[in-house]
C-alpha cells in the first residue's frame, strides 16, 4: 500500500514539475478574465467621471497600459532506501510550489495633451461616419453637435443653458427620416488634392422624401439646385453649397450627460450641486433624456454599472436599455478623440512553459 501511494506521488510531482506545459491551459482563462476586469473598470471609471463632472469636480482617467502574468511551477522529490537490523526501511518525501505573479501597469492621463483632447472638438469625419454606420442621425447630432449652419442645439451647461432653436430639433427629425429612407448619405471626395467629407441628398421620385430634402436645405440655407455639399468644421458656412458643423468637445458631451444624473435633494438644497435637468414633457416624449443614473445609500442588486461616490451608490439599471445604449455610445465617443499620449494596447503575456 505504501509503495502504491509513493508511486502515485512520484508521478504527480513529475507531472507538475514540467512533464506538461501550463501555458496553453491558462490562455483562455486569463485572456477573458482580464478582458472582463478591464472592461468593468472602464465602465466604472466613466460613470465616476460623469459624477465628478456633475459635482464640478475634475475628471481623472487612469489607463491600463500593460498586463503581465507569470507562472512558475516547481517540484522536488526525495527518495531514500536504508537497511537496518535486517529490516527494510524506506523514506519518501516531496514538495511542490505554484506561483502566480500578475503585474498591472497604470498610466494616469494628464497634462497639456490630455487637456487638449478633452476640450478639442470631436472630429467631423468621425461624426459623419457614425451616421454612415447606421447610428440614428437625431441621436448622434443631438449629442455631438452644437450648431449646424448656425442653427443651435440646446445645452444643459449651467452657465450657458438654453433650449436651442426649434428648427434644430425639426432638422434632427427630418434627417433621421431621410436616413431611414435612404435619402441622404456620406462620401469622401477629393478637392485640391485633399480628401474631404461630403453629405449628399439622393434625388427621389417619392414626394415625401423630396419634401423632406427641400425642408432640410431650407433650414440650413442650402442651394436647392445642389445635391452634394462639403462638410466643414465651423459656426457658419461661407456659401450655400457648404455645411458647417460646430461639434462639441468631449468635456461638453460629459457635461450634457451629467446634467441628467439624479442627485440627492439634500445636496441640491445645500448648494453642493445644481438640480437635475428636467425637459418639457412634450419635448421629452420626442427626445428622451440622454441617460438615467439613479442613486441610493444602498448598493444596487441589478446594475449595469455602479460606483460609490460621496458615500452614496450611483448606478445605471441593467433593465434600462436606452440608458445602457447611451452609456455605451459615450464610451465609444472617447475612441474618436486622443486622451493622452499614444500608448500600446493592454497586453497579456503568459510564458508557455
Amino acid at each position: 500500500m505504501r509503495k502504491a501511494i509513493g508511486l502515485t506521488f512520484i508521478i504527480y510531482i513529475f507531472f507538475i514539475s514540467g512533464c506538461t506545459g501550463i501555458g496553453p491551459q491558462t490562455v483562455a482563462r486569463d485572456r477573458f478574465d482580464y478582458v472582463t476586469s478591464i472592461s468593468e473598470s472602464w465602465k466604472r471609471q466613466t460613470l465616476l467621471n460623469l459624477l465628478k463632472t456633475r459635482y464640478v469636480d475634475a475628471p481623472v482617467y487612469m489607463d491600463v497600459t500593460s498586463v503581465i502574468n507569470q507562472y512558475a511551477v516547481e517540484g522536488q522529490l526525495q527518495f531514500g532506501l536504508s537497511w537496518t537490523d535486517g529490516t527494510n526501511g524506506q523514506t519518501l518525501g516531496g514538495g511542490g510550489k505554484f506561483t502566480d505573479r500578475p503585474t498591472v501597469t497604470y498610466s494616469p492621463l494628464m497634462g497639456e495633451q490630455f487637456t487638449r483632447s478633452m476640450i478639442s472638438p470631436i472630429p467631423i469625419p468621425g461624426i459623419l461616419f457614425l451616421l454612415q454606420a447606421g447610428y440614428p442621425a437625431d441621436y448622434v447630432l443631438r449629442i455631438c453637435v452644437q450648431t449646424i449652419n448656425g442653427v443651435r442645439n440646446g445645452t444643459g451647461m449651467k452657465m450657458m443653458a438654453h433650449n436651442g432653436d426649434p428648427e434644430f430639433y425639426e432638422l434632427l427629425a427630418l434627417m433621421r427620416s431621410l436616413q431611414g429612407k435612404g435619402g441622404m448619405g456620406m462620401r469622401v471626395v477629393s478637392k485640391n488634392d485633399r480628401s474631404a467629407v461630403a453629405m449628399f441628398f439622393r434625388p427621389s421620385s417619392d414626394p415625401a422624401i423630396a419634401e423632406d430634402i427641400s425642408r432640410v436645405k431650407k433650414i440650413l440655407g442650402l442651394s436647392q439646385d445642389f445635391q452634394v455639399f462639403q462638410v466643414v468644421y465651423g459656426s457658419f458656412p461661407k456659401n450655400d453649397t457648404e455645411i458647417a458643423i460646430l461639434s462639441r468637445s468631449m468635456l461638453q458631451v460629459m457635461v450634457e450627460y451629467a446634467s441628467y444624473v439624479d442627485v440627492p435633494d439634500s445636496d441640491v438644497a445645500e448648494g453642493r450641486v445644481s438640480a437635475t435637468r428636467h425637459l418639457d414633457p412634450e419635448f421629452e416624449s420626442r427626445f428622451p433624456p440622454l441617460i438615467h443614473v439613479q442613486n441610493d445609500m444602498s448598493e444596487p442588486d441589478d446594475a449595469h454599472v455602479s460606483v460609490n461616490y460621496r458615500d452614496r451608490w450611483f448606478w445605471i439599471d441593467d433593465r434600462e436599455d436606452l440608458s445602457k445604449r447611451s452609456f455605451y455610445f459615450l464610451m465609444l465617443l472617447f475612441s474618436l478623440t486622443e486622451r493622452g499620449e499614444r500608448q500600446g494596447a493592454p497586453i497579456v503575456t503568459v510564458p508557455t512553459n
